[in-house]
């Protein structure tokens, strides 16, 4: 896994999910802010806190995150493709 300064992992914040660092905010919950059609503008606003290089970098985590994993098709699940 690539390190990211900005992302810090720590089972005692937030249960041991990835934050942005210094705040509480998950790299989970804003990926979902970007899903739900929030601007960056609007993440800014809304989280004082927060910096553009927060959000850029927690894009950069989910996709070096995604970039690690394996998925494998069960059987079924292939079929079901077909």
């Amino acid at each position: 896994m690539i390190e990211h300064p900005r992302i810090e992992i720590d089972p005692d914040i937030m249960v041991g999910k990835p934050v942005i660092r210094g705040t509480r905010l998950t790299v989970e919950f804003v990926i979902g802010l970007l899903a739900a059609e929030w601007s960056e503008q609007d993440i800014l606003e809304s989280y004082p806190g927060v910096v553009r290089e927060d959000i850029v970098a927690c894009l950069a985590y989910a996709r070096d995150t995604l970039m690690s994993a394996r998925t494998y098709l069960s059987p079924s699940s292939h079929a079901a493709a077909c």
